[in-house]
């Protein structure tokens, strides 16, 4: 508090006195100076503010006089405790005889966009305090390779690397990141790409606003699967008032007349967000198919890419892309951990240089340290050695979720036939997820209801997701028994 400063114009409607008094007031009033710090000295004001001292005394003085300050002894000066009483505005013209207040600024007459007015996905920052936590995107620690994790990022913040990780690269990335995620993750998916034909993004939500930014505008047309990922509907719709909800049957989105005339068309085909259906290969040709005879551009978001461990792996659509028309996204979020933030797009030379381009404008690139950490994870094969632990841990924890909605919710949903960390589940036709999910909060269970997928105007409320990346295998039978239970009783 004593480094406490405030500002004064010279040759405004008040004298310095009163502008200092009044700044004080202010602050005050409005509960932004600590009661158990002194506030600056009348010295340190004084030279902070190139005013003379008495100037600064006389204006404390008055401030004692009224009671918003207190002196103590060999202390100084601190807010008093009766001037903040019963205080719940900002009376500081009626209380302390200043001028009167200028009307605030309209921000929202101001606003171009409104993102806050979108809905969004929301999920409670507390959900480790829960004892049934069925919620999706987060990771079981007990999973993760701590010792591994550190001992990557001991190296990478060693004096060998110091220059990699300290340097601003403006918009260049960590080539031996580019390296791996050349080498050892794209030809998993089927991808062969030239370094620069890679993007390291802050995860795959950047990677998406990227491509919305470069490659929709009011007149482009947005087709996307329905229900789908809400935030990228949610990136369209901000940027074209022409989007196109598909539906989604069980190879995935429909491909039909509905494409036509597409510009672009965002596609989960590997793992359906959210009912994770799996496109097979004739529906990826056929897409394909129709992207070049339409000529519109598809972006595949190939998320939970590392988390197939059910069937041989389908490869990606950009893998069997021959026209250059699919740019594909990743991330690292579901394997290593979601507050990393590392992602990537692949895509034609051109595009990945005006992504850069706008990058850097944005962020510039992501943390280097995160990145040199990455790659030496990604080297060292311990992110090999965590997806085969995963994969171990997430078949059985299907298993035994698959076996539980059977009995509890029968017939409720299709067994994800990709594997993935959670079920997409069709509760009774009269059940409304939303209060399902406040009557599950109440019994420590967290489901996330599926109403926020649809884009329709009035979208069904009976669908939901469990998840089970982040719950105990030994919970996941007794939450989805009380779970039903709650909906039969309380509902």
């Amino acid at each position: 508090m004593r480094d406490w400063l405030i500002h004064i114009k010279r040759g405004e409607y008040a004298s310095l006195q009163t502008q200092i008094r009044e700044a004080l007031v202010s602050a005050i009033l409005d509960r932004k100076l600590d009661r158990s710090e002194p506030i600056p000295s009348t010295r340190k004001m004084a030279k902070s503010l190139s005013v003379s001292r008495n100037t600064v005394v006389l204006a404390y003085q008055g401030l004692l006089d009224d009671g918003y300050l207190l002196a103590k002894e060999r202390s100084g000066y601190y807010v008093s405790d009766k001037a903040i009483e019963d205080t719940v505005a900002k009376p500081r013209a009626a209380k302390a005889g200043l001028a009167p207040l200028k009307t605030e600024l309209d921000w929202a007459e101001r606003m171009k966009q409104r993102p806050a007015m979108l809905e969004n996905s929301v999920k409670p920052a507390d959900w480790q305090d829960y004892s049934y936590p069925f919620i999706y995107g987060q990771v079981d620690h007990n999973l993760f390779p701590l010792a591994e994790w550190r001992d990557c990022n001991r190296q990478a913040l060693g004096k060998k690397w110091f220059g990699a990780w300290t340097n601003d690269t403006w918009s260049a990335d960590d080539p031996l990141l580019v390296e791996q995620i050349r080498r050892r993750i794209l030809p998993r998916r089927g991808i062969m790409a030239a370094d620069d034909e890679i993007l390291v993004t802050l995860g795959a939500q950047n990677a998406l606003f990227l491509l919305t930014s470069l490659l929709v505008d009011r007149a482009t047309t947005v087709a996307m699967e329905d229900p789908g990922y809400p935030d990228a509907r949610n990136m369209f719709r901000l940027a074209t008032d022409q989007v196109k909800l598909v539906p989604v049957d069980e190879k995935g989105i429909v491909v039909g007349p509905q494409l036509d005339d597409a510009d672009v068309v965002f596609a989960t085909p590997s793992h359906q967000f959210p009912t994770t259906v799996t496109m097979p290969l004739e529906r990826r040709m056929a897409l394909l198919k129709k992207a070049s005879e339409k000529n519109f551009i598809i972006i595949e978001d190939d998320y939970e890419f590392e988390t197939n461990y059910v069937n041989e792996p389908c490869p990606a659509l950009k893998s069997l892309d021959d026209e250059g028309r699919v740019v594909y996204v990743g991330s690292l979020s579901k394997t290593l951990f979601p507050g990393l933030r590392i992602g990537f797009m692949v895509g034609p030379k051109a595009l990945i240089a005006e992504a850069r381009a706008l990058r850097r404008l944005m962020v510039r690139h992501a943390p280097n340290n995160n990145q040199r950490t990455v790659a030496l994870f990604l080297s060292l094969g311990h992110h090999d050695t965590l997806i085969r632990r995963l994969h171990k841990a997430y078949r059985s924890r299907w298993e035994i979720m698959g076996k539980a909605l059977e009995s509890y919710f029968p017939s409720s949903t299709r067994i994800p036939s990709f594997g993935g960390t959670s079920f997409w589940v069709k509760g009774p036709a009269k059940l409304d997820s939303e209060a399902a999910a406040r009557a599950a909060a109440a019994k420590s269970i967290i489901i996330e209801p599926g109403r926020v997928n649809f884009g329709t105007a009035q979208p069904p409320r009976n669908y939901f997701r469990l998840a089970f990346s982040s719950i105990d295998e030994k919970k996941i039978e007794a939450g989805v028994k009380l779970l039903a239970e709650t909906i039969k009783t309380d509902l």
